[in-house]
Parts: C-alpha cells; structure tokens; sequence
C-alpha cells in the first residue's frame, strides 16, 4: 500500500539514437535523403508538436485497444472517476524523439473488469494477473498512440510497464512540454489515461 505522492521519472534507453528524423531531399538523385553529412531534409519532432499533442490521438487509441481488442465501448467523459478504497496504476515510459509516459490509472474495480476481458476469468481482487493485465493495456496504448504520429512511429521506444497498487496516492510529475488527460467510462466503471512529455527532439 502507498501513500502520500508518488514521484515517478521512467528512464528509457534506446538502442540508437533517435534525435531526428529524416526525409525527402529534393535535391539528390532520386529525390532520397543523402548520406550523413550531405544535404538532407530533417524534420524536428517539435515543430510538429501540435500535431503530436492532437487529443484525437489518444481517444482514437483507447478506442482501438479497448473496443476492437477488449470489446468494451468507452467514451470521454469530464466526470471524475470515483474514489475506490484501491486503486492501480500502470505506467510505460517513452525514449528517444519524446521521452514521457503513458500512464493508465483506475480504481479496484474498473481494473478487475479490464482483466475479466482479456483473460475470461473472474477476479475477486488485485492479484498479479490483474497487476500484468493492466500493464499490458497500458504498453498497448502506449505504442498504438506512437504510431498515430509518424514522427514517433519508429524514433521512439517503450519501456516494460511498472504497475503501482494501493489507496491514498498521486502521480506527481515535474513541468511536462505537454500533457493529455482523459477520463473514459464503460458501464459504470471509469479510467484515466495520461500522456506525459517531458522533453522533445
């Protein structure tokens, strides 16, 4: 059980850098990028930041994890979710072009309700398999919101889910670039999800 806040940074590693992306050079034969050190175009992940930031991104891929994959309709509502005596946070960090997070966090009950979909089993509480469940939702939505943006689709890179349990917790984190916040409901258990930029390419 936790309390009190939560001070969160995820670290990610890529495997290669990924401070830019590369495009078509109109002047080279061909009409490709060049070679490292010849003329090339190179199109920074922050001059497309409102593109990235669209909150339609993210509502478009809650949409694809949780209704094409777990078959629950879910839509945004400005209502608070509820309080619950437990409540689960799952959290995949981002590295490379943008480095953040996606995080997903529920109450007890929407999370057993999550899990019963993915496994068709019943729970009758918060045990590891609950715990796995929403950390895999999380990475799925983590990766279908990256490739909404084709400056994110292959220059960023996740992280394996860390998953926090308990009752009397807030994530906090330090002055995002910018941060989508969204609550969803699907019957009458509710969700929210976070992406969190902390810097960009």
């Amino acid at each position: 059980m936790l309390a009190n806040d939560v001070h969160a940074k995820v670290v990610v590693r890529p495997r290669e850098p990924c401070a830019e992306i590369t495009g078509r050079d109109e002047t080279s034969p061909g009409g490709t990028a060049t070679a490292a050190g010849g003329p090339e175009t190179v199109v920074s992940l922050r001059a497309s930041i409102e593109r990235v930031a669209d909150p339609k991104h993210l509502d478009a891929s809650v949409e694809e994890v949780f209704q094409l994959m777990l078959g629950l309709a879910c839509r945004r509502t400005t209502e608070p979710p509820p309080q619950e005596p437990e409540s689960v946070t799952a959290m995949v960090g981002f590295g490379g072009a943008l480095s953040g997070a996606c995080v997903l966090r529920s109450g007890g009950v929407a999370a057993l309700r999550i899990a019963a979909h993915m496994t068709g089993m019943e729970f009758a509480g918060i045990d590891d398999t609950v715990k796995d469940g929403m950390g895999e939702i999380c990475n799925m939505l983590a990766g279908v919101w990256k490739g909404k943006a084709p400056e994110l689709a292959a220059r960023c890179m996740l992280s394996v889910p860390a998953v926090i349990t308990g009752r009397d917790y807030n994530l906090h984190v330090q002055s995002p670039e910018f941060q989508l916040h969204h609550i969803y409901t699907f019957g009458e258990a509710s969700f929210e999800v976070t992406i969190i930029c902390d810097g960009v390419q």
